[in-house]
């Protein structure tokens, strides 16, 4: 057996981003070219990335540091990020985003309505960094530091961005400065960015959908933006205990069979690496309700779950059989809610359309587009 391999760690935006303006501010202040910069993360350690494309003028200087996240799978690797810095009449460091970083326009984020989506503890280091090299040069005027990154714009449409109300370009991002290798720990706090987003609006009724295809069909059932849903992707118990944890009233979980078939079983991360147990669950419920064993095979080889309902539609089965996969998901998840969040779900077919859903599933809708209507945070309205 081969030895586990030792993920590389990255760095973040921010810490780029805090790199870039230090050397940025250096040069404009002293006139002396650098070609690497070195920045102090939050936890003490340094790091020397390389510098590129330099440019100096005398108002002002820019550089770029190249965005490495190691072994973490992140769409921003190999970007570069810019920083500009100036100097101003008025004393005191500003930070501000340029072209491709993104600009907030809902509450409830790290930053405020209007301002750059450059998050605290990037800020901090950059205003920290520069703080650094004005006392180490005497000066005692005003800075403007604006990061940039070409491409951001196009890069934030692969992200969660446009759904959190961040819009036209990238985040700055890091807590720590580095970036670790656990692309699905960023992505659960993506998701809890998002509802605490939502918290911040006043809703007290979400929907939610594993992915994009849950999301339209929802948008299509309910007359609104398929945006209006969070997306959970496979983190679907996580969700529904941060949605608990925050103290929403309820939640309609709007999703594919081929996702939802695994909640039935008590499957709450629907990722394939944790099993897959859709055709032995639709087996299950299919004997239950008397098909025939021949057909009961033919089940358990099928490799989508419209193969599996083409089977018991022909059987005349699949009502029994999703009356009672609804059941159990409606038992599954109602445990996650424990009392305290109300879960309701729609279940559907790219083949054939809605398949059912939960007892109260229709007046979660309702409570949901009413709070629609009734709200003036979402550029979309319901359609008429």
């Amino acid at each position: 057996m081969q030895p586990a391999k030792v993920l590389r760690h990255g760095y973040t935006t921010g810490s780029c981003a805090a790199a870039a303006a230090r050397a940025a501010a250096w040069m404009l202040l002293t006139g002396q070219r650098q070609e690497r910069s070195t920045v102090r993360m939050p936890g003490g350690t340094t790091w020397s990335p390389e510098l590129q494309e330099i440019s100096i003028t005398e108002t002002a200087v820019s550089c770029a540091v190249k965005k490495d996240g190691g072994d973490d799978p992140d769409i921003t690797t190999g970007a570069l990020i810019f920083a500009t810095v100036s100097r101003r009449d008025l004393p005191g460091i500003v930070v501000d985003g340029g072209e491709g970083v993104g600009r907030v326009t809902l509450p409830g984020l790290d930053q405020p309505v209007g301002e750059a989506a450059i998050n605290s503890v990037p800020r901090k280091m950059i205003r920290e960094h520069v703080e650094d090299v004005c006392r180490m040069t005497g000066y005692q005027g005003g800075l403007l530091v604006v990061i940039s990154v070409p491409g951001g714009q196009e890069l934030a449409k692969r992200t969660f961005n446009p759904r959190l109300g961040i819009q036209g370009g990238i985040s700055i991002l890091g807590t720590t400065g580095i970036v670790e290798p656990m692309s699905e720990r960023a992505l659960v706090e993506t998701i809890r960015t998002h509802l605490r987003q939502r918290q911040a609006s006043g809703e007290r009724f979400l929907l939610l959908a594993p992915g994009n295809y849950g999301a339209s069909f929802a948008g299509k059932m309910l007359g609104m933006a398929p945006e209006q849903a969070v997306l959970t992707s496979n983190f679907i118990g996580q969700t529904l205990e941060m949605c608990r944890e925050m103290e929403f009233a309820g939640v309609l979980l709007v999703g594919h069979i081929g996702k939802l078939v695994k909640v039935a079983g008590g499957m709450m991360d629907t990722h394939s690496r944790y099993g897959d147990c859709r055709m032995e669950i639709l087996a299950a419920y299919a004997g239950a309700a008397g098909l025939a064993p021949h057909r009961i095979a033919e089940i358990l080889r099928c490799v989508s779950c419209d193969e599996a309902l083409r089977i018991l539609r022909e059987d005349g089965k699949d009502g029994p059989v999703l009356q009672h996969l609804i059941e159990r998901m409606q038992e599954q998840l109602s445990r996650v809610g424990a009392g305290a969040l109300a879960v309701e779900a729609v279940v559907f077919s790219e083949r054939y359309g809605l398949l059912g859903k939960t007892p109260r599933a229709e007046e979660m809708e309702a409570a949901i587009v009413r709070q629609v209507q009734n709200s003036k945070q979402y550029p979309w309205s319901l359609e008429e």
